[in-house]
């Protein structure tokens, strides 16, 4: 396998099984997604064309420069729909209330949508959340829509994209997967709970709704962003192994235009012979 860098736009330009893009630093890799976001909605808006993504909370640095995008472009996102990844849910599987501090729903009013005035901003019925109750809607809505523009996100600890959490079955089972409900495993718990409450793995849900790979999948275009040091072993993992369940984001090995941004941080020995 051909393990070279090459030099793009003045950063490293990977050609992994994955494409791997490595970028100065972790605002760096939050401004290429943001920035793509707001150029497809405006390259689609010139078009008359509608914009689908889907989106993560986690990370989440690209929204502050993305709504600062919007506000200082004009961008429109009337004819955006941005359909989130997952929500956490309670032990009764529902979703964990919007107040929550956790709440993927709550993230998004907060920093998103209360930010931008109601002549930009989405509408109320194009912010799609899978739904526990029905989770098969979510699946029908992408059929409904005919496309999805770009699924951006992040990868976990054990490779899992969304709450697609790693399951010991071929890579062509995994991908099968759709929109449901899941236990989240005790891998993700813990890298969660350091990140979101210090290290309180007890008050973390056990439950989520997902999207599933089968959705992800058909995405035109795939970007992730990885900046946490140990997403160094995670990068080396998604681009070396072969495709599995074990992993789940090896399964973009085979997809036609996928791409992970990289800091500077997360490439240090990732890419090391």
């Amino acid at each position: 396998m051909d393990r070279k860098y090459y030099t793009c736009d003045s950063s490293q330009f990977y050609r992994g099984r994955i494409p791997t893009k490595v970028l100065e630093s972790s605002d760096a890799v939050f401004r290429a997604m943001a920035t793509q976001m707001a150029d497809t909605i405006e390259e689609n808006n010139r078009k008359g064309e509608k914009t689908v993504f889907i989106v993560p909370v986690g990370p989440v640095g690209q929204y502050p420069h993305f709504v600062d995008q919007v506000l200082s472009r004009r961008i429109s996102l009337k004819d955006t729909w941005l359909i989130n990844m997952d929500e956490y849910l309670d032990d009764d599987l529902n979703w964990i209330d919007d107040s929550s501090p956790l709440s993927f729903r709550g993230f998004m009013d907060r920093n998103v949508y209360s930010r931008i005035p109601d002549e930009l901003n989405v509408p109320r019925q194009q912010r799609i959340f899978p739904d526990p109750a029905r989770p098969s809607r979510l699946t029908e809505l992408v059929e409904e829509l005919g496309k999805i523009d770009i699924c951006f996100g992040g990868i976990g600890i054990n490779g899992h994209l969304a709450f697609n959490e790693a399951e010991e079955v071929p890579a062509w089972d995994f991908a099968t997967r759709t929109t449901r409900v899941i236990t989240i495993s005790r891998e993700t718990r813990c890298a969660n709970a350091i990140g979101d409450l210090g290290g309180a793995i007890d008050a973390m849900p056990k439950y989520a709704v997902t999207i599933g790979m089968s959705e992800i999948l058909k995405a035109g275009r795939i970007r992730l962003g990885v900046f946490r040091t140990w997403h160094r072993a995670v990068v080396r993992q998604a681009i070396f192994d072969e495709p599995s369940g074990h992993f789940p984001v090896t399964l973009l090995q085979g997809h036609p235009d996928a791409l992970i941004y990289v800091n500077d941080i997360a490439a240090e020995v990732a890419f090391e012979q």
